[in-house]
């Protein structure tokens, strides 16, 4: 072979090389994008599911399905959501109460540290308000008695609840509905604390005694200044 055939060839095996040695970083950066882009589909996917999930929340929130009241206490404020799609019954009876300004004055008359605080029927000097008529019990509309719900306080009869509501501060599945019986029909929950646990916190671990007859009564009264709507 000639001088200038082995430098032809040595040229070519040089192009052929480099062409070589292109492609397989090129399919590096191939591979190496693809994670990339489905992480970012999938941030997308999250994203659009978020914003659906926002979407709806606020489409309920403007057609009244869903209302934010602010309860101010002697221990600090809270907010709830009620739930007027599920507990439409439960949700308009709270807030008539709301805008009558019924709620604000009265007190946490009964507190259980491990299992809920309840108030919204006596004054500081346990003088029971009047109330509106018994509303029925929504018991069965399939939101539970976890910690941070609000539901309808009640007698032993069913549809025996007014004004009085309680806080859950643990999960109580025992008030849930097991069936239709009386024993068994359970408590109405129709919202959640959204803001001010701690506040709820602080309440549940004040100290209690007994007044004018009744158990669990704080020994110091943990008043409601006022409840609005937000």
């Amino acid at each position: 072979m000639t001088t200038k055939a082995c430098i032809k060839k040595a040229a070519w095996i040089y192009v052929a090389a480099f062409l070589l040695l292109a492609f397989s970083f090129h399919a590096e950066a191939q591979t190496a994008e693809t994670p990339t882009d489905k992480k970012s589909e999938l941030s997308k996917t999250m994203s659009s599911k978020e914003k659906d999930k926002k979407t709806k929340k606020a489409v309920k929130k403007e057609e009244g399905l869903m209302t934010t009241v602010v309860m101010e206490t002697s221990l600090g404020t809270l907010e709830i959501e009620l739930d007027g799609e599920k507990a439409p019954i439960s949700t308009q009876n709270f807030l008539k109460y709301v805008d009558d300004k019924f709620y604000d004055g009265l007190i946490f008359h009964r507190v259980i540290k491990n299992f809920m605080i309840q108030g919204g029927g006596f004054t500081e000097n346990m003088d029971q308000k009047k109330t509106r008529e018994m509303i029925k019990n929504e018991a069965g509309n399939g939101l539970k008695n976890v910690k941070g719900t609000i539901a309808m306080a009640r007698t032993n009869v069913v549809d025996s609840a007014t004004a009085q509501f309680f806080i859950n501060v643990v999960d109580n599945d025992f008030l849930n509905q097991r069936d239709t019986s009386p024993s068994g029909f359970g408590y109405a929950v129709f919202g959640k604390v959204t803001s001010g646990m701690d506040v709820v916190d602080k309440i549940k671990s004040v100290s209690t005694g007994v007044k004018n007859g009744m158990d669990d009564v704080p020994t110091t009264a943990v008043v409601i200044k006022s409840v609005k709507r937000k």
